[in-house]
């Protein structure tokens, strides 16, 4: 199924239901319709069409949906631009993807004329967002592109539904950018099971808090789109405003990263605000310490949904909602699996396996690679053929993502595969630890990372920021470990720095490469 059709789908069911809130912008789904056709219709007249690679770098405005379903409308390739990266950076993603066009946001301007000034096949360019120029050449103001655009839908283009929908790039913030391309049917299979996992329904009301550039979010735009259901846009993510529009527009789901729930929590007025509109948040694209999940129910006072994925997959792979016979256990052993990273999502089938390519045993202990295989699963990398095939095997994804998996099914992330610190001949997995420094009352954030050691090998050393208000000493953290007697001694750090904050990823995620290219240098220590 090509994504044209949920747009369509939910203009035909939904034409005068509140579709997009975007800062002072309310539009139906016939006015967000009628955007996006015109849209289309502009692009259109600009010479683009099927294939052609689209652009876009903006923040979480009703903007960036409309381009997702314009670009559909055409044929068009999106290519969702990180906007926390350099203009060199933007650059090189811009070239490898071969985009012929880019939309961005005023508040973007220098960064974007940097990066059109250095492009070649570029033909034209849209800036959203009130401001003064210089514009650079051939930018036309994005009102005004709509203004001109045809009133009436373009003619959908019929295809393939194996075609390129979009491209995600994964790691254009080092070295060489690698594109994940992702078909109008891995995207639309994706909401499908998406719609039937989550029970969307036209009465939600989805947040966009999570960045629109990024899998974490940007799937809900054609799940929630499909079923009629409200988008609310919050620009950039800032706490106490994603707080107010969780609150004034009775906001009924959402799915954020750990350290966007994790900032929400330590909001200074969480406490005093009325969440009764939520009825679940999903947490995804890192694990999440059962700490903070408890923190998150009593908090919103909503269910809770452990969400894993990665882009490569449209993104979800797994989910912690409950089996039928698991429902029925009592609140403590429901939240053993709801803590859990989850059982396989609808769209895929996913094993636990050994470097051979065998199952691990489904006892909660053996740890091996997640790899996974179904219609929500790239069929490779732009242009990358090599890399393609060391992605997968016997047809299977290898995530690169290290698992127990137990009877019910249900796995549980111990580490990436390139995170595992080999300490003394003992192997750690990362989270585990970190679990147990969440736990801890004063350590707002935390990542444990492997530091060169001659004795050891790698010495296992936390890196860690504090609660406002809080105070925590190096031997009092260490110490925390030994009196709960529930972690082996090789599992407790040696050392831990302190950090006013750890660094972020594009997407908001701890960064553990930044805090190695730091501290886990050959000869270095903390």
């Amino acid at each position: 199924m090509r994504l044209p059709f949920i747009l369509e789908k939910a203009l035909s069911l939904y034409a005068d239901k509140e579709a997009v809130i975007s800062g002072e912008n309310r539009f139906t789904y016939r006015q967000f319709a009628r955007r996006v056709f015109c849209l289309a219709g502009f692009l259109k007249s600009r010479g683009i069409g099927p294939g052609h690679r689209v652009a876009i770098l903006h923040p979480n405005t009703h903007e960036f949906l409309e381009c997702y379903f314009a670009a559909a409308e055409l044929g068009a390739i999106l290519v969702p631009l990180n906007s926390r990266l350099s203009p060199v950076e933007l650059g090189r993603i811009m070239k490898d993807s071969g985009a012929v066009f880019l939309v961005f946001a005023h508040v973007f301007l220098s960064r974007a004329a940097a990066v059109l000034a250095d492009q070649t096949l570029i033909s034209g360019s849209l800036c959203s967002g009130a401001g003064d120029g210089p514009f650079p050449p051939g930018t036309v103001d994005y009102e005004k592109a709509l203004e001109g655009g045809d009133l009436d839908r373009p003619r959908a283009i019929e295809g393939d539904d194996d075609e390129i929908a979009h491209l995600y790039y994964t790691s254009g913030t080092t070295g060489e950018p690698k594109g994940v391309a992702l078909s109008h049917k891995n995207v639309s299979f994706h909401a499908l099971a998406a719609i039937a996992e989550l029970r969307l329904c036209d009465a939600d009301v989805w947040i966009h808090a999570a960045p629109l550039f990024h899998l974490a979010d940007a799937w809900a735009a054609f799940a929630v789109t499909w079923v009629g259901g409200t988008h609310v846009m919050t620009g950039d993510f800032e706490p106490g405003p994603v707080l107010s529009a969780m609150e004034n527009e009775r906001v009924t789901i959402t799915n954020m990263i750990p350290a966007m729930l994790n900032m929400l929590l330590h909001d200074p007025g969480v406490k005093n605000r009325d969440f009764s509109g939520l009825r679940l948040i999903l947490s995804g694209g890192a694990p999440m310490a059962p700490a903070l999940v408890k923190k998150i129910m009593e908090t919103f006072k909503c269910d809770y949904c452990q969400t894993y994925g990665m882009t490569e997959t449209s993104p979800y792979l797994a989910l912690s909602i409950l089996k039928d016979n698991l429902a029925r256990l009592d609140s403590d052993q429901r939240f053993f699996y709801k803590a859990k990273t989850g059982r396989p999502f609808l769209g895929t089938l996913l094993k636990v396996a050994r470097e051979d390519g065998s199952e691990v045993a489904r006892d909660d202990e053996e740890v091996g690679e997640i790899m996974v295989r179904g219609d929500i699963v790239t069929k490779g990398y732009w242009n990358k053929p090599a890399e393609t095939s060391r992605a997968f095997k016997d047809g299977w994804l290898r995530t690169g993502d290290m698992a127990v998996i137990d009877r019910e099914g249900y796995v549980n992330i111990v580490d990436r595969k390139k995170d595992m610190i080999i300490t003394g001949g003992e192997n750690v997995y990362s989270i585990e630890v970190e679990n147990v420094l969440y736990s801890h009352p004063a350590i707002l954030e935390a990542a444990v990372i492997g530091v060169p050691d001659p004795q050891w090998g790698e010495a296992l050393t936390a890196v860690v920021s504090l609660k406002e208000g809080h105070e925590a000493r190096e031997d009092e953290i260490i110490g925390y470990f030994k009196s709960r007697g529930d972690i082996a001694g090789f599992k407790i750090p040696k050392s831990v720095i302190f950090v006013p904050g750890l660094p972020k990823t594009g997407s908001g995620k701890i960064s553990k490469k930044k805090l190695k290219e730091k501290w886990a240098k050959p000869g270095d220590g903390p």
